[in-house]
């Protein structure tokens, strides 16, 4: 499966839990990296995307499909 077709999010991270920025996968649950650029947690959400889609396929998980639609707001 391809890393770039599952949605993600990336939202700046609040300072008391240490600033930058946390990217998620939300069709893929705990899938969540971070990093100090928005691009850089862009690029880690990627490869956490994956290493979630490899171990998934290790345990023999069911790995759900991206979304077929986009919304834009």
């Amino acid at each position: 499966m391809n890393a770039q077709g599952y949605r993600v999010y990336v939202e700046p991270l609040i300072e008391k839990l240490g600033g930058g920025f946390v990217s998620y996968a939300p069709e893929l649950p705990g899938c969540v990296s971070d990093g100090p650029t928005p691009g850089e947690a862009l690029t880690n959400i990627y490869e956490a995307i994956e290493s979630w889609i490899d171990a998934a396929q290790a345990r023999g998980d069911t790995i759900p499909a991206p979304a077929t639609k986009r919304h834009y707001a």
